[in-house]
């Protein structure tokens, strides 16, 4: 795809100051947030099929106080705050070596990596899905494609937030913190107009609103490195205070993923409680970076896993959800396990053969369908200071 072009956005041009060297928290942080959220759909999914398919929940609603847990491990927030520094920090870098001449030829090379195996995986299981339907006239199929291709919203959003990249580029170089006030702000209206007012478009608007409010404020990375300590826990207790108080008004549900009963999800659409939880989890993450920065710079294993998860990230993402279909699979019709409606202590014992089973099942698919898309090993760069204080 061509890189070259001329940008209506004057002012999208990198700062003529040298970069620093790359930040490996970043790529911790990304390698963290991947495992966490591919963990929890293996672990804490709950598969029931019914007479149209397969459907999914998870033991939130049936076990009282774990919504807690999702103030944690729902860390897409974070993934989507460290991919806007990391589509900053890659855009400059190629600008300077001569990769990009705009941010729109950028945009365009970063989508079409992206969207290429995505399309391919959707394009795979529609394929299937139709023979089996055309064949063996199984009705649930069509619902457990789209279920194993859920994930995939993650994809499309990232995509959108990557097309908006000269846009909110610009807008950061020109107008700086003041557009997170007014993305917080936006976001804000759009929950009155759902919740107070009805509007039924204002809630999938803030799809956008919201990723892209956590993806801006990862343009702000370096920026908050430098404020040190004293920002950081005033970001954590701040989002976790802000959290508490939207809960507390009984206007959300606690729990950060969706759960079967509510009223409805703070995730699908977003809900300003996910900006709330991205303070939180954003002020955690720096408070956390030199630990984390002096493990991976003195311990060979912490390094190595760490370039090990950031390069399969993309084919672990892509085929995890194939993996937990296959495990899923196998369960039913080869070792005949009882349909689970709701959690049991049987249940709870078996979630470690949950994560094995479907990891085992995922890593062939990724070498015979996804090596290609496995990213080759970083050079060797000098370590960045662990210095945030």
């Amino acid at each position: 795809m061509a890189d070259d072009g001329t940008s209506a956005l004057p002012s999208a041009t990198p700062h003529p100051e040298p970069l620093p060297d790359r930040d490996q928290f970043i790529d911790f942080v990304r390698a963290f947030s991947l495992l966490v959220v591919v963990a929890w759909h293996w672990v804490f999914t709950i598969i029931i099929w019914k007479p149209d398919g397969p459907h999914a929940s998870n033991p939130i609603g049936f076990t009282r106080g774990l919504f807690i847990a999702t103030w944690l491990f729902q860390v897409m927030p974070l993934f989507f705050f460290v991919g806007g520094y990391a589509h900053t920090e890659a855009w400059e870098a190629g600008y300077e070596k001569g990769r990009f001449r705009t941010t729109i030829g950028f945009a365009w090379k970063r989508a079409g990596q992206l969207a290429r195996p995505a399309l391919a995986l959707a394009f795979g299981w529609w394929l299937l899905g139709s023979i089996g339907v055309a064949l063996y006239e199984l009705d649930g199929v069509p619902r457990a494609v789209r279920l194993i291709l859920s994930p995939l919203w993650f994809i499309l959003v990232y995509l959108l937030l990557i097309a908006l990249f000269p846009v909110t580029h610009w807008l950061h170089e020109r107008y700086g913190a003041l557009v997170l006030v007014w993305g917080v702000g936006l976001a804000v209206l759009l929950d009155v107009a759902r919740f107070s007012h009805h509007v039924s478009w204002a809630g999938w608007a803030n799809m956008i609103v919201i990723w892209a409010t956590c993806h801006q404020l990862g343009y702000f990375w370096e920026d908050l490195v430098r404020a040190g300590r004293r920002v950081a826990w005033g970001m954590m207790w701040g989002g976790l205070f802000a959290l508490g108080g939207l809960v507390g008004s009984k206007i959300y549900p606690g729990s950060m993923v969706g759960v079967p009963g509510e009223k409805f999800s703070n995730m699908a659409p977003p809900t300003i409680c996910i900006l709330a939880l991205l303070l939180f989890q954003a002020g955690v993450a720096l408070l956390v970076r030199p630990w984390v920065l002096e493990r991976l710079q003195t311990s060979e294993r912490w390094a190595r896993a760490n370039e090990v998860i950031n390069r399969f990230s993309l084919p672990l993402f892509l085929f995890h959800s194939t993996g937990m279909a296959l495990w899923a699979a196998f369960g039913w019709f080869v070792l005949h396990n009882e349909q689970v409606r709701e959690p049991t202590v049987w249940w709870w014992l078996g979630r470690p053969f949950a994560f094995i089973g479907p990891l085992v099942l995922t890593l062939p698919v990724i070498f015979l369908l996804g090596r290609q898309y496995v990213k080759k090993p970083r050079p060797k760069q000098p370590a960045v200071p662990a210095g945030a204080s």
